[in-house]
């Protein structure tokens, strides 16, 4: 096959989160872009994992480079078998807060006054609280990414008003539409789910508050793209030690459903997520696991 490989062909339309897919993209060209898909081998796969230096994210990369040879391939532009050679999936992560934890991370984000010197000379380096709260919208985001096990790019799409590109909250029927209008369905599934009162009687409040808001997370009346920095921020601020992110807050919602004995069935349809990877990650928290064989094993009986 002399047929060169290029992924910029690649549907730009089809990605959530494009800015992350173009930097993938990136770097599988400076790696790929002037290989022959011949040249595709689990040396070469080995080799690029090894560059990229994280499993995880050589996993990604390379599992969009097996999606556009894929593509490549239906649209007849090859003929034969290209196997792509994935590294290992890592451990699933375990980490998810307390009660006390998401208390303590939201009243930080809420409370916490931006610092400044309180004087221009260059040996006064005293820093003073400001009247400005930078990290307030967290406090937010938090709140949704918590009670709704949420992904965070559809969280920071939550909006009272239904449009394309948005994740539309119907207030009134308290229902919420996950999937940004105007975007394909992906394998991350978003559901339209309903919202739990505690956190319905929130979002009304915040409307309340602002009707003119476009989103319930916003920052300097905009729209928030990413809360990467910020959450580390709070999370450094809150003294909740490291391995904290905002995926952890989904990690808390199935975490915290499997604790109170909530229907697997009915938590996996209400987090968008797989019942085999809900039962595999988060099982073992639910209060029933493994309850039948341990009643069983202490009886007993004939053998």
């Amino acid at each position: 096959m002399r047929e060169r490989f290029n992924v910029d062909n690649e549907c730009e339309d089809t990605v959530p989160d494009i800015r992350k897919f173009k930097k993938r993209i990136e770097r599988l060209n400076d790696w790929w872009g002037a290989k022959m898909l011949g040249e595709l081998n689990g040396e070469a796969c080995r080799s690029y994992a090894k560059k990229r230096g994280k499993k995880g994210g050589a996993r990604r990369d390379l599992e969009d480079l097996r999606a556009a040879i894929g593509h490549h391939a239906v649209e007849g532009y090859h003929r034969g078998s290209v196997r792509v050679l994935l590294p290992e999936k890592g451990q699933p992560r375990d980490r998810w807060l307390t009660r006390t934890d998401a208390a303590r991370l939201i009243w930080t984000c809420w409370r916490y006054r931006e610092m400044q010197k309180g004087s221009r000379r260059s040996v006064d380096r005293e820093r003073v609280p400001t009247k400005r709260r930078p990290l307030r919208h967290l406090a937010r985001f938090i709140l949704l990414g918590i009670y709704s096990g949420t992904r965070a790019g559809a969280i920071a799409a939550a909006s009272p008003i239904a449009a394309s590109g948005r994740a539309y909250v119907d207030l009134e029927r308290g229902r919420y539409y996950r999937l940004m209008q105007g975007r394909a369905k992906t394998n991350k599934r978003q559901p339209t789910v309903p919202i739990p009162l505690r956190l319905l009687t929130h979002l009304r409040r915040w409307h309340r508050i602002n009707p003119e808001a476009k989103h319930f997370v916003e920052y300097n009346g905009k729209a928030v793209s990413s809360v990467k920095t910020a959450f580390k921020s709070a999370v450094k601020l809150a003294g909740l030690g490291r391995g904290i992110s905002p995926q952890t807050l989904r990690h808390t919602a199935a975490t915290w459903l499997m604790q109170r004995g909530a229907d697997p069935w009915q938590a996996a349809g209400y987090l968008g997520m797989s019942f085999e990877v809900l039962l595999n990650t988060y099982g073992h928290h639910h209060p029933d696991y493994l309850s039948d064989a341990v009643e069983k094993i202490g009886k007993r009986g004939s053998s």
